[in-house]
């Protein structure tokens, strides 16, 4: 019997080494190793790491504190980040150090779009009609009664 592997996602090695990045990472910016002037009052938040499977590249999500609109801060730790990398093999031991590639963390964005629509007055009134199941039409166990088929 052949055994398939599905991609489920990143394994946990992959998670484990990505939250050691992030966490490098972040120490090194907030100590302001890094020489730039782009970078030298910008207050970061790495986010997330993600590691390519075969541990050679590197995406971090970062949130610069009021936004990067020009892709200022982004440039410049994109521009740094051979010496990111260096710094990081003398705090996360791996034996090949991946490359770092430095992307705007957009998943806050998206969470304030979600947070928007479902506080749509439409959404609303929906959800509030999905609530307002009448107590007689269901059973003991909170199913449906017995010989009640929706059609």
């Amino acid at each position: 019997m052949t055994r398939s592997h599905h991609a489920k996602g990143p394994s946990l090695r992959l998670l484990r080494v990505g939250e050691n990045v992030r966490h490098a990472i972040s120490s090194i910016l907030q100590r302001g190793d890094v020489q730039d002037k782009d970078l030298a009052k910008a207050s970061v938040t790495v986010s997330e790491v993600r590691i390519s499977p075969d541990l050679r590249n590197a995406t971090v999500f970062v949130m610069p504190l009021g936004g990067d609109p020009e892709g200022v801060i982004t440039k410049a730790l994109n521009k740094n980040s051979a010496f990111l990398r260096g710094e990081l093999s003398k705090s996360v031991h791996m034996k090949y150090m991946p490359r770092l590639k430095f992307v705007i963390d957009e998943s806050f964005d998206e969470a304030s779009h979600i947070d928007a629509l479902l506080r749509d007055p439409r959404v609303t009134r929906d959800l509030d009609h999905d609530d307002d199941v009448d107590e007689d039409e269901l059973g003991d166990d909170g199913e449906g009664a017995v010989g009640d088929d929706e059609e």
